[in-house]
């Protein structure tokens, strides 16, 4: 890549929306998504995001990789695979997607996943590699007793109401559960 070439996709990035940005580089984009510091592969063009998605802060997209383990071997190696992502998907902050993954629709990846494969529609997955935790509508049901009605709101506003309520109406999450075979060691 040329300096005027990095110069101008630098500007293009201060310039433009997160959205136009993707788009001026080649990622097929729906209408309503946000995205948020998002990392796209050298090859944007074979990434497409369908509609309503939100990816967030730090996560990658990948559509190639491990290629230069072969180049002694075969010099010319590369291989690559597309990444599409489905209407309304959630990617949480610093998740990384790999070559070849498909996301379905309405699917909720959650903060730091690695996706190694292929998710299907209306589903919660999570961890490294991903796996499918539960469904989008087990999420909803799990967590709608936390919905504490600040969306709206000012940073002070919702500062003050988050400061004011018992710990019983904030997410907590239960300890990690020994593996039997650990714990008898």
């Amino acid at each position: 890549m040329g300096r005027l070439s990095i110069i101008k996709n630098l500007l293009k990035r201060w310039w433009l929306s997160p959205v136009d940005y993707a788009r001026s580089i080649g990622v097929k984009v729906g209408s309503g998504c946000q995205f948020f510091n998002v990392t796209w592969s050298s090859e944007p063009y074979l990434i497409s995001v369908g509609n309503n998605c939100q990816i967030t802060n730090g996560v990658r997209i990948f559509t190639h990789g491990g290629a230069f383990m072969f180049r002694r071997e075969v010099p010319d190696f590369d291989c690559f695979g597309k990444v599409a992502i489905g209407d309304g998907v959630y990617i949480g902050n610093n998740s990384l997607i790999l070559p070849g993954v498909t996301i379905g629709n309405n699917v909720l990846v959650a903060a730091g996943s690695v996706v190694t494969k292929s998710v299907p529609d209306n589903v919660c997955v999570g961890g490294n590699p991903a796996k499918i935790i539960c469904s989008v509508e087990d999420y909803k049901r799990n967590n709608i007793r936390y919905n504490v009605h600040s969306k709206g709101m000012s940073r002070e506003e919702k500062k003050a109401l988050l400061l004011s309520l018992p710990d019983d109406r904030l997410i907590q999450k239960g300890y990690l559960k020994y593996n039997e075979r650990i714990s008898n060691l």
